[in-house]
């Protein structure tokens, strides 16, 4: 998993051992991990966000925490960018903007 920005990384898994933030790391881990599957070039940021959620099998996430992800994917991933012009674009939010939260 390309991870481009270690120190942020660590820095989230660090704040996020409570059970509702170890959640998004989580899901966090297994989406960078598909993004760097061949069968994910071009994606869909919620099927993969979906398929995420299926490989760990430990129940849903809630809208909050699906924002937390994409941010720390942005931040982290070396598709990172590419991630948040989508997920914005999914979300209607301009591309320019660095907005994660689908609720705001």
């Amino acid at each position: 998993m390309p991870i481009i920005n270690l120190e942020d990384w660590k820095k989230q898994e660090e704040k996020n051992k409570d059970e509702y933030g170890k959640c998004v790391i989580d899901r966090a881990r297994e989406v960078m991990k598909l993004l760097d599957l061949k069968e994910y070039e071009d994606f869909d940021c919620h099927k993969l966000l979906c398929d995420a959620d299926k490989n760990i099998k430990d129940g849903g996430i809630t809208g909050f925490q699906e924002g937390c992800i994409a941010q720390i994917i942005s931040h982290c991933h070396s598709r990172g960018e590419e991630f948040r012009k989508k997920w914005n674009k999914d979300y209607g939010v301009g591309e320019e903007k660095e907005t994660y939260n689908p609720y705001r």
